[in-house]
């Protein structure tokens, strides 16, 4: 499959073969990564890596993945980089795309990382936009696929606010690969009413499902994968916490909702996770409202069910698989 010179910038523009291609990739350069394979014939390409907003697990993904196969990067930071303030986005993407050989982009509105596309000239790749993630959304499939063997008609109930870049891209993701995808939280978080009608029309072709629902019993009953994230993501004003405390507090993922699910359910999160008070904003959040955990119990995080770290592992080899296949593999 020839997938070289394209964008990585939501699932929705992919085929379900073409995710499939990408994940048996990512699969294939992993083992060669245990083994002590090297795939490192991308000497003399370089890559430049624009984070408006911070991360650990999609930094250190791009640049080990471009270490190991003999690629320089280029880290520009908000402060780094004139994108959007001296420098129109157009603009930068013309200055870069004479300079790299791919440009990743992570930061705010989808709109920014589709004009760094449109102008470019070389492949540009989504690290998280407010409104897709779709490089987590291959770890997620690679893991779902290590633990439980397939997708068809694996059951994935994703809890919380369910609007944002997550929410949106795990129902792209389920309805694209045949999954049976439910979003299980308030009304008010549930996922837009067009994306929402788009999935189903996904689903209806790979044989998934789309099911949204305000009652946690029912909306996990046999799930095969309970996935969550945090209630505020990063950018949000600090004055949100007390609302989306209160909305979404009956949909903490804890041991009673893991027992309503499959006995053979695992549960993920694309971290950072707030499961304990180990962290400054975890710390500040208990010390206002008095919770220890927020979106999941820690009793869960740290469960053998819990395979947060390998989805966290497998970022860097699904992210090494897409830079692979679209500068030529």
């Amino acid at each position: 499959m020839d997938l070289k010179g394209r964008n990585f910038l939501t699932l929705k523009d992919f085929t379900p073969e073409e995710i499939t291609y990408l994940v048996d990739l990512a699969a294939e350069l992993k083992e060669k990564k245990k083994n002590g394979e090297l795939v490192n014939h991308y000497v003399g390409k370089n890559v430049a890596l624009i984070f408006e907003k911070t991360s650990t697990r999609t930094r250190c993904s791009f640049e080990v993945a471009a270490h190991d196969m003999g690629m320089g990067t280029t880290y520009l930071d908000s402060t780094g980089s004139q994108i959007g303030k001296k420098e129109s986005i157009a603009d930068t993407a013309r200055v870069l795309g004479r300079m790299f050989d791919g440009i990743e982009y992570r930061g705010f509105g989808q709109e920014i990382v589709e004009e760094l596309a449109k102008h470019a000239g070389v492949p540009v790749w989504n690290g998280l936009t407010n409104e897709y993630h779709p490089t987590q959304m291959l770890a997620t499939l690679l893991t779902i696929r290590e633990h439980l063997g397939k997708w068809k008609g694996i059951k994935l109930v994703y809890m919380g606010d369910a609007r944002y870049n997550m929410g949106n891209s795990l129902m792209i993701a389920c309805a694209k690969m045949g999954m049976e995808f439910t979003a299980c939280t308030a009304k008010e978080y549930f996922p837009s009413s067009g994306l929402v009608e788009q999935c189903q029309e996904y689903a209806k072709a790979s044989g998934g499902s789309i099911t949204l629902t305000e009652d946690v019993m029912s909306g996990t009953k046999d799930a095969d994968v309970i996935y969550t994230d945090v209630w505020v993501s990063m950018g949000e004003p600090e004055e949100v916490w007390a609302e989306r405390i209160k909305v979404l507090s009956p949909y903490q993922v804890n041991k009673k909702v893991m027992e309503n699910a499959k006995e053979t359910a695992i549960f993920t999160h694309c971290l950072p996770a707030f499961h304990d008070l180990k962290t400054k904003i975890g710390q500040e959040v208990f010390d206002k409202f008095g919770m220890k955990e927020l979106e999941v119990t820690d009793e869960v995080f740290e469960s053998a069910q819990s395979v947060v770290f390998d989805e966290a592992e497998n970022r860097m080899h699904t992210i090494k698989a897409v830079m692979a296949a679209t500068l030529g593999y």
